[in-house]
């Protein structure tokens, strides 16, 4: 996926300040306060509906059923119409590396490589080279859809919206100024967000505290308990269909004939051979010892994501490594073309 152009990349601050401010003098700020459905806006339903096209029947009855349990889940799983309703909105032409999907729910708690707890952005499935604003617009209308839904008032809402952005600014404004490497490993932890937190209010600081604390708590040895079980000695995936289902039993007796463990064995290799080095000296002390079909998210739902129960040298010494299936981002049709060889490159380069 290409960057941007080197002598872009290069610029000095005063050079990148000047070069906003005058993009700024052609898209001014306020011409982004103002979004009218164009005459011709494709129907909502139908652009969630070709999404559907390759996606397991059986399973869209539940993405249709998580879309309308409300306002804010229609809008977790509805990345495609906003897409949509953006791509005539005015742009500055600074492209970057958007998460496509930037709403409030897709930012989380998680564990760096090095096991340390920090606050960031969690799902890239709708990663691609496009306009900042569409982020930072989408993050803000979210905002404003979960105070509706929490029953703030339509002032306070404004204020969240607002907030966002604000926030959002200043980050950007004081990024620029930082050291390279200091914005390629920033990260936030988690205990600066507590402490931040307890100084604006000892309540939210008690509630972001116990959320925290069951963060901690979600480890490999959790996961294993909660979605596996020990059957004559040997560990494998709990059946809770539809939501999680063994692969086992999803095939049929004459096709659990044609699968040899040779060919698995095969498929599992070339997977290894796919990654860097050091995760692949760690993953090759593993063996597949299950599998399942698992039900997440909201928009995704009906792809193919799967779940392999690994094993090294005990059934007590096991991980689980989760396989997603992804297709375009929903902005690819409003953007030009991006080199990349496939759908999962995008995804793991973003």
């Amino acid at each position: 996926m290409p960057e941007q152009p080197i002598d872009q990349q290069r610029l000095s601050v005063e050079e990148r300040s000047a070069q906003g401010k005058s993009l700024r003098k052609q898209v001014p700020r306020s011409s982004h306060g103002e979004w009218t459905p164009a005459s011709d806006r494709p129907n909502p339903l139908q652009l969630l509906q070709a999404q559907d096209e390759g996606r397991l029947d059986h399973l869209l009855p539940i993405k249709y059923g998580r879309l309308v349990a409300s306002p804010f889940v229609f809008l977790r799983g509805s990345a495609v119409v906003m897409a949509s309703d953006l791509a005539n909105t005015p742009v500055t032409g600074l492209d970057a590396a958007t998460c496509g999907d930037a709403h409030l729910s897709n930012f989380g708690v998680f564990a760096t490589p090095e096991r340390n707890l920090v606050f960031d952005l969690n799902d890239f499935d709708e990663v691609f080279i496009g306009p900042w604003e569409w982020d930072i617009k989408r993050l803000a209308a979210s905002a404003v859809v979960a105070g509706r839904q929490n029953g703030f008032k339509e002032k306070d809402n404004l204020k969240l919206a607002q907030l966002v952005t604000r926030v959002y600014r200043k980050a950007m404004n004081r990024f620029s100024k930082l050291p390279i490497l200091d914005v390629w490993y920033f990260h936030v932890e988690t205990d600066k967000i507590l402490a931040q937190i307890e100084n604006y209010s000892k309540e939210a600081g008690k509630r972001t505290g116990k959320v925290l604390k069951k963060a901690r708590k979600k480890t490999q040895a959790r996961t294993l308990e909660k979605l596996t079980q020990l059957v004559d000695g040997k560990r494998q995936f709990i059946n809770n269909p539809p939501l999680l289902v063994r692969l086992s039993d999803l095939l049929t007796e004459e096709q659990k004939s044609q699968v040899k463990e040779q060919d698995i064995e095969k498929a599992w290799f070339e997977y290894l051979n796919s990654l860097p080095r050091e995760r692949r000296v760690l993953l090759s002390r593993f063996r597949i010892a299950d599998g399942a079909l698992r039900v997440g998210g909201v928009g995704s739902v009906g792809t193919r994501c799967s779940i392999l129960l690994l094993e090294g040298s005990a059934p007590q010494d096991a991980i689980i490594l989760k396989q997603k299936e992804v297709g375009p981002s929903v902005l690819e049709a409003y953007l030009p073309k991006r080199d990349y060889s496939s759908y999962a490159q995008r995804v793991v380069t973003g």
